[in-house]
């Protein structure tokens, strides 16, 4: 391949992959074409993009960037999932999809410039919580405290509406109120 097409592919990457901080690495070598298809849409369905790529150009490419910490894995056949709302979800979708087409491999991870090495680093990975998981979470806690002084301070009040209601419904039958 000459040195000006080598040129544009990188360019192409760089392109392509600039606004992409957090991606996986996966292998779909093996894969037949009629799964490869399969595959490709039900990722395309959860907003997913699986792109292959020449290892020694895209560690080029992503050379100083979000994605070059996936250089040591970039070996052997590779190519890029990405997309969704955050890698967290990808991980999530390729652990679920090596369910049904083990000839997947997961070759790694990178989030926030954070390596995850292998299916293992993947499966760690796809327990994180997303984005909205984690603002959700800090909402509950930071809640949490301030529902337990409310139900703390309306305790003491509804039990003295309770027994205003019990005595005003004793007024009301005619019913004498004993002494306490």
């Amino acid at each position: 391949m000459s040195k000006l097409v080598k040129g544009m592919i990188i360019q192409d990457y760089e392109s392509r992959f600039a606004d992409v901080e957090d991606a996986t690495l996966i292998s779909i070598r093996g894969v037949e074409s009629n799964n490869n298809n399969a595959i490709r849409a039900q990722l395309g369905a959860k907003d997913i993009h699986v792109s292959v790529v020449r290892n020694a150009l895209a560690k080029k490419a992503f050379e100083g960037r979000g994605l070059g910490a996936l250089g040591p894995l970039l070996e052997g056949p590779s190519a890029l999932a990405y997309g969704a709302e955050s890698v967290v979800e990808v991980a999530r979708e390729l652990i679920e999809l090596i369910k049904k087409f083990p000839e997947v491999e997961l070759k790694g991870a990178v989030l926030d410039g954070e390596l995850f090495e292998g299916a293992d680093g993947i499966e760690r990975l796809s327990k994180f919580p997303t984005r909205d998981e984690a603002i959700a979470q800090t909402v509950t806690l930071i809640l949490s405290p301030a529902r337990k002084l409310v139900s703390s301070i309306k305790g003491p009040g509804s039990k003295i509406a309770s027994l205003v209601k019990a005595i005003e419904e004793k007024l009301e039958k005619g019913e004498a109120i004993a002494k306490v």
